[in-house]
């Protein structure tokens, strides 16, 4: 009997993303491989996102689509996890019947089971645990990239954001041992892994559980000391946690890429204070200043919200304001919407959709100007890239290759030169000049200055990533899980 494929899909954020490779990881542990991209898999897992607008209609009209491919095919399983089905549990089987499983964000483990289960017994499973079971980094992850990967920190948020879901979905803040995140950073880098982004949903309040508010910047140092570990970048900080500690970690650890995502979602005082972001914009703009004192060259990226209840002109001029003074080398702009569980569902003056849209285009308009003329900036400037693979979607038309700056500045390169050695791989290190500067990429299109090939090349080269079976479980290795005995009926997991 051939091994059931699986094809998972992910929608949201970082952390979803990481999360699919911990479910991947569980199924090839299972027996499962990944399916190839024609074909109809056995299994299909959907990930999901509560957060962002349109989620519930994107997630059920998705299921739609597929139910004609579970009709022809009965035997295949259809799983709905993340926020969406913590938030709407077995509703997502009314809706959609031939669902076979629903899980939540606090049971990623459950999967293999569930899924047996679901066989077993010829009825769907619904899984909705309301506390962590396992913590996420215990369980075993098919990583998506032989040179970049999530570590997380921690879980979950004890902020109360009035337009936020996540608390109510992922649970109170739960924080790591640091010697289990190092451990699995290290993990990582003996397999060959030159970056690795620490997560969590307000990663700088690291160490709240165990009462060490100087936690992570002791744990920025601490990556600094492990031998192979190019780049530790992070996401997402809360500007109102925000500690010089950090900042001075952050300088002074060399491997600590000079970047610094920090969430502002609006300029506006009275906003913040409606939104219960527990800082204000001056703040927030003296935390910039000290940053870029430190590390004069660092590129700052926020998120920013237009549209919240009650926006007036004159808050929403002062988010305008504050973003030209903040010169932002990216935003991830957001019309608001309503999420149904958040206070801010219910508050008054919701606007309307054109207000929105109106303030929203001269908001990115302002955001791409700002960019682009902070990367003009950076032409004529030697830059160092870890080379990617699918960040540059006209690669092939303009015969380039892309990677990321250690400031996380998306850079198209020419890969030519006598500096080449062979030739230049995904995860290969590789240094050029910029040659021109738009509002979201930089250009280089002269010849590579340097180019240094890596075993994280050698392995994206060979399609190999790592595979880790969890920190206390053993070290991670690459490869294909050796192949499951058949069952022949009945739940064997």
């Amino acid at each position: 009997m051939s091994a059931r494929t699986y094809q998972i899909r992910t929608f949201g954020c970082q952390m979803n993303v990481h999360d699919s490779e911990r479910l991947a990881g569980q199924l090839e542990g299972a027996g499962y491989v990944p399916a190839e991209d024609e074909g109809t898999p056995d299994l299909i897992v959907f990930n999901t996102c509560a957060v962002r607008e349109n989620a519930d209609n994107k997630l059920y009209g998705t299921l739609g689509h597929i139910r004609p491919d579970k009709i022809a095919n009965p035997g295949m399983q259809i799983a709905v996890g993340g926020c969406l089905a913590q938030k709407d549990r077995g509703e997502i089987v009314k809706r959609a019947p031939w669902v076979d499983v629903v899980f939540g964000t606090h049971n990623l483990g459950s999967l293999p089971t569930l899924l047996e289960r679901a066989r077993h017994n010829d009825e769907a499973q619904v899984e909705i645990l309301e506390s962590l079971e396992t913590f996420p980094s215990t369980l075993p992850a098919r990583r998506e990239s032989a040179y970049a990967g999530w570590v997380s920190i921690s879980v979950g948020c004890n902020n109360t954001c009035t337009f936020c879901i996540v608390p109510a979905l992922r649970g109170k803040e739960k924080d790591r041992r640091p010697g289990d995140v190092l451990a699995e950073v290290q993990a990582l880098v003996d397999e060959g892994v030159l970056e690795v982004t620490l997560l969590g949903q307000n990663v700088n309040s690291y160490g709240v559980e165990f009462g060490d508010r100087l936690a992570f910047g002791k744990l920025l140092r601490a990556c600094g000391d492990i031998e192979g570990l190019e780049r530790v970048r992070f996401t997402s900080p809360h500007p109102a946690a925000f500690t010089e500690d950090v900042i001075d970690a952050m300088a002074e650890t060399p491997n600590v890429c000079p970047q610094l995502h920090m969430p502002l979602q609006s300029g506006s005082d009275r906003l913040l204070r409606e939104m219960k972001r527990s800082y204000r914009s001056a703040k927030y703009l003296g935390i910039l200043d000290r940053v870029r004192e430190s590390m004069p060259d660092a590129a700052i990226t926020t998120d920013i919200i237009v549209g919240f209840p009650g926006e007036t002109e004159e808050d929403f001029q002062a988010t305008m304001d504050v973003v030209a003074e903040a010169r932002f080398s990216s935003a991830f702009t957001f019309q608001y919407s309503q999420r149904p569980g958040t206070p801010a569902a219910t508050m008054p003056d919701q606007l309307p959709k054109a207000v929105v849209q109106e303030r929203y285009e001269r908001l990115v308009k302002l955001v791409n100007d700002v960019a682009w003329d902070e990367n003009k900036k950076i032409v004529g400037r030697k830059v160092e890239l870890l080379v990617a693979t699918g960040e540059g979607r006209k690669d092939a038309e303009t015969q380039r290759m892309s990677g990321r700056a250690r400031d996380g500045r998306l850079v198209h390169f020419t890969p030519t030169g006598p500096m080449i050695d062979r030739s230049v791989r995904p995860g290969d290190i590789v240094e050029t000049v910029v040659t021109y500067g738009a509002p979201h990429h930089l250009v280089a299109d002269g010849d590579l200055l340097s180019h240094r090939r890596t075993r994280a090349g050698d392995n994206a080269e060979a399609g190999l990533r790592p595979k880790t079976d969890g920190v206390g479980l053993g070290l991670p290795s690459f490869g294909a899980p050796a192949p499951l005995p058949a069952t022949t009926g009945g739940c064997s997991l």
